[in-house]
């Protein structure tokens, strides 16, 4: 896809400083920018390079007076950086605007899809599928039965969406998320060996959720695991049977949930977290990475450690393990020092 000048200054509402009909047709760094892409320069440590990029076109503010010749033409706006991540939007909504149903593909006959539908090659829709308008399914994707989803969602390659789960509006769930596998459910005898709970609930995203690239939300054993309105998922999360995250909560990579817990809305939770199941964490909780929370969490806790602790608490103490070697070392000092007087 090509795009001129003049119809970036148009979506941007920017005003053209040079050559109104150069096309573009790749994003770029600055420092990095070659003939037919365009850029952006919002932090003023970058400005050296918009008098040597090659980027055939650079959007900068208003304010900007360029002190040397350029090559570039300059597309001006209020804030360069919004006005760049707002054309990133629309590229990728121009980008991933496919219609139509590949072949070879199979689509039950009770299921039922809306306008501007898109199923990539080898895709797979089971009975009763209920699909809203302008969906995007990309190849290889698995949809069991009696799966239900809303507008504006884009299912990318190879994710698997097991049955009777629930997708809301404006979702995106990237290539290998498994949603609505078994949960680990199992009861051992007196043997020790292990027999099979049936996981009979399922999977509700709410309105505005992002699901990363590997991720595993489980089904409910009964009832259902649910994420809320504006849930960001990173990649490679594993969140439990019957789990419950609130509004506008955000996980990073590799952190897992056990079973049944709840986590509130607002929080903020790092990379590789560990959280036990059947526990309860408050509204706008920040967890540190590697954290393990094997407690309930209050509102507004802010956490760091394994087992975690206050994250001022835990600050202070690692200065004092920091120094734990001095601090025996002192110690062996005043005991020899006591054991000579007591001589």
């Amino acid at each position: 896809m090509k795009f001129t000048a003049t119809q970036i200054a148009g979506i941007l509402e920017g005003e053209v400083e040079g050559n109104p009909q150069i096309a573009v047709h790749k994003l770029s760094k600055i420092e990095e920018g070659e003939t037919g892409s365009l850029t952006f320069l919002a932090n003023p440590k970058y400005t050296s390079y918009i008098y040597s990029t090659k980027a055939s076109i650079t959007i900068v503010n208003k304010d900007f007076i360029p002190e040397q010749e350029l090559s570039t033409t300059l597309i001006k706006v209020e804030d360069a950086y919004k006005s760049f991540s707002k054309l990133l939007e629309y590229y990728n909504q121009v980008k991933s605007n496919k219609v139509g149903i590949e072949q070879p593909s199979f689509i039950a006959e009770t299921a039922k899809y809306g306008e501007g539908f898109y199923l990539g090659a080898f895709s797979y829709l089971g009975d009763n599928v209920k699909i809203g308008n302008n969906v995007k399914i990309y190849p290889n994707v698995y949809i069991g039965e009696n799966v239900t989803i809303g507008e504006n969602v884009l299912v990318f390659a190879g994710a698997k969406i097991y049955s009777e789960s629930v997708i809301g509006n404006n979702c995106v769930i990237h290539s290998g998320a498994i949603i609505g596998a078994d949960g680990f459910g199992f009861t051992p005898n007196e043997n020790g060996e292990y027999s099979k709970v049936p996981q009979t609930g399922n999977v509700i995203l709410e309105d505005h959720v992002d699901v990363g690239a590997g991720t595993t939300i489980d089904r409910a054993t009964l009832g259902s695991t649910i994420l809320r309105k504006g849930v960001k998922l990173d990649n490679q999360i594993q969140i439990a049977h019957n789990v419950e995250i609130g509004e506008h909560t955000a996980i990073a990579a590799q952190t897992g949930i056990a079973g049944s817990t709840k986590i509130g809305k607002h929080c903020l939770i790092g990379g590789q977290v560990g959280i036990v199941g059947h526990i309860t964490i408050g509204d706008r909780v920040r967890i540190q990475a590697q954290s393990g929370i094997g407690r309930n969490v209050k509102d507004d806790e802010v956490l760091q450690g394994s087992p975690a602790l206050n994250y001022g608490d835990y600050n202070k103490s690692y200065v004092h393990f920091k120094n734990l070697p001095k601090l025996v070392n002192s110690i062996n000092k005043l005991e020899k020092k006591l054991k000579g007087d007591d001589d």
